[in-house]
């Protein structure tokens, strides 16, 4: 078993890549094992966790990136008034679940939960898998600068 403590900072790109699938909250964590398609073993024990698509080891004939696997979500068209899709961002959260949004659509786990509150507020979804990456939110058109000068993205 390899063991892997950071990811590789610059990495072959123009090797093939052997894929490690992980499910989201593995990723979260810093301590886990996993195989690789190739079925080589890995222990990780990570300073921070690992993102999606991150490459971890490098042979003379391979790279090993690691790749989040989809997920049951639910999807929720933003086809409805912005100040909606506040409200419903707030009423999922009031709940303690998580969400992500994207320019047209809002993802939330596939749980029971999620789908009481949408039916109860009648707002309409869809069961699918997807990378579900909570806490990520489009911006939109609208650039940093234009937020206002209380606004930051540190980089």
């Amino acid at each position: 078993m390899v063991i892997i403590a950071n990811p590789l900072p610059a990495p072959d790109r123009s090797l093939p890549e052997v894929s490690l699938p992980a499910g989201r909250l593995t990723l979260a964590k810093r301590l886990w094992r996993g195989q690789a398609e190739d079925g080589t073993e890995f222990g990780f024990d990570l300073a921070a966790p690992l993102k999606d698509s991150e490459c971890f080891w490098q042979t003379a004939t391979a790279r090993y990136v690691v790749r989040q696997e989809p997920e049951p979500v639910v999807e929720i068209a933003l086809d409805f008034a912005p100040v909606a899709a506040v409200g419903l961002a707030w009423a999922i959260g009031n709940l303690h679940l998580e969400l992500a949004a994207e320019s047209t659509r809002l993802l939330a786990p596939d749980e029971p939960a999620i789908r009481q509150l949408l039916e109860r507020l009648q707002v309409r979804y869809r069961a699918t898998t997807a990378l579900f990456c909570p806490g990520r939110f489009a911006r939109g058109t609208f650039q940093p600068h234009e937020l206002g000068p209380s606004h930051r993205h540190e980089r």
